[in-house]
């Protein structure tokens, strides 16, 4: 059987960037404040990333307001939604990923007035669109058609469901690349994007507490070019989204380490 993400994870300069995030990592998960804190400093990743995914999403607020409960804004609470919800999901993302991908879109979407959502009055929460026009909050351009996507997105979930020796990084960027081009549901795909990515760095064993707040390394990096890279469908610009991702990671630790030495100083 073949494996072609294990031909990813050997394209030039993805093993190296994906051994530094490893490492990254492995150090973040021998912090000393972990031992009493762990659960603690995942509900602040947890939250720190949500912001910075409503951020790359055009909607930036202050973390400070975002923990006072004063932000309303669809969007942001969508994307507090699924991260919250990933913490449920995880056990049945290896099993039935279609599902939690809708239950994920039912939550991010939820608050979206019925005119953001192009071609039609009703969300369709966690149903694949059925119109070819889809919302482009990072100008990538025009999305697949209907009928492409579905596709590509059964394909998506069978590479899921088959055994592979990449690493989980690998998968996981290869997970957010696909919905946030693809954009299945036109609606809140980059919020589902960013949260299965995280879901799949927790359930596939890199990050498996969910304390690296992947997505502000995402929101510190050029997010778009990466994505667009991808689409071009060449070696080397897989290459490059799958680099960004691991850098992303590397970001995503550095954060969490300062929320550990910030819990550390009292």
């Amino acid at each position: 059987m073949s494996d072609p993400l294990a031909v990813i994870a050997q394209l030039p300069g993805v093993p190296e960037a994906v051994d530094e995030a490893r490492q990254a990592v492995d150090r973040l998960y021998r912090h000393r404040v972990l031992r009493r804190a762990s659960p603690a400093v995942s509900t602040e990743s947890s939250l720190r990333g949500a912001r910075a995914s409503a951020a790359v999403e055009g909607v930036d607020v202050p973390l400070d307001a975002l923990r006072r409960d004063e932000i309303h804004d669809p969007v942001v609470q969508g994307a507090l939604r699924a991260s919250a919800e990933m913490g449920r999901m995880g056990a049945t993302w290896r099993k039935a990923p279609r599902q939690v991908l809708a239950r994920l879109h039912s939550v991010a979407a939820a608050g979206l007035p019925p005119s953001v959502l192009p071609g039609s009055t009703d969300p369709s929460l966690g149903r694949p669109r059925t119109d070819d026009q889809a919302a482009d909050p990072l100008g990538l351009g025009p999305a697949p058609t209907a009928k492409e996507a579905a596709a590509r997105m059964d394909g998506l979930l069978d590479l899921l469901a088959q055994p592979t020796k990449a690493p989980a990084l690998v998968l996981a960027a290869v997970v957010h690349a696909e919905l946030a081009v693809l954009r299945p549901f036109g609606t809140a795909d980059g919020i589902v994007a960013r949260a299965a990515e995280r879901l799949t760095l927790v359930e596939y064993g890199l990050d498996p507490k969910s304390l690296v707040a992947v997505e502000v390394g995402h929101l510190e990096l050029p997010y778009a070019d990466g994505l667009r890279a991808y689409l071009g469908g060449t070696p080397e610009g897989v290459a490059q989204w799958v680099q960004q991702c691991a850098s992303a990671v590397t970001l995503g630790v550095r954060e969490t380490v300062a929320i550990c030495e910030a819990l550390q100083r009292g």
